[in-house]
């Protein structure tokens, strides 16, 4: 049992040029130390681009790819008498976007490319079209709730 208040949910803004609160809260974890204005920039620049390659459908490229890399199962570690299981757990809708914002932004920062806007805006396309790094790491991760199905019973 906590001692203390459980976090308050803060208020987040939508995006000012789209109106969207998933675009605010991916540039907002697309953000480093505390630059807002340049994490925009790379996020709009990867937006123009991904319009330029898919005739002016850019946030809606995001948003599939978004809805794409959302995993549903994840495994979460159980102590159980001395051992440890793998146990199979639903994810929720906010973790699941918060984890595909991450892997995507982690692949992009990963792949090889001249900048920031161009790598996520392959990644991002990558994404929505049902292939790329980030949608390996959803199957990778349903395939590892799939194989410790039998320890679904230690959830509670």
């Amino acid at each position: 049992m906590a001692r203390r208040k459980r976090a308050e949910k803060r208020q987040i803004l939508p995006d000012p040029r789209y109106k969207s609160l998933s675009v605010a809260k991916f540039v907002n974890n697309l953000m480093q130390r505390g630059k807002k204005s340049v994490a925009e920039g790379i996020f709009y620049s990867a937006i123009e681009i991904i319009d330029s390659k898919t005739e002016g459908k850019g946030v809606e490229t995001f948003e599939t790819a978004l809805k794409n890399s959302r995993p549903l199962l994840e495994v979460k570690s159980r102590r159980v008498g001395g051992s440890t299981y793998q146990v199979p757990v639903e994810v929720r809708r906010d973790r699941a976007t918060a984890l595909a914002t991450r892997w995507l932004i982690g692949f992009a920062n990963g792949r090889s490319g001249s900048n920031m806007a161009e790598k996520l805006a392959d990644e991002i396309l990558a994404a929505s079209k049902g292939e790329g790094s980030t949608i390996k790491k959803k199957d990778d991760t349903h395939r590892m709730a799939e194989a410790n199905k039998a320890f679904a019973h230690f959830r509670w």
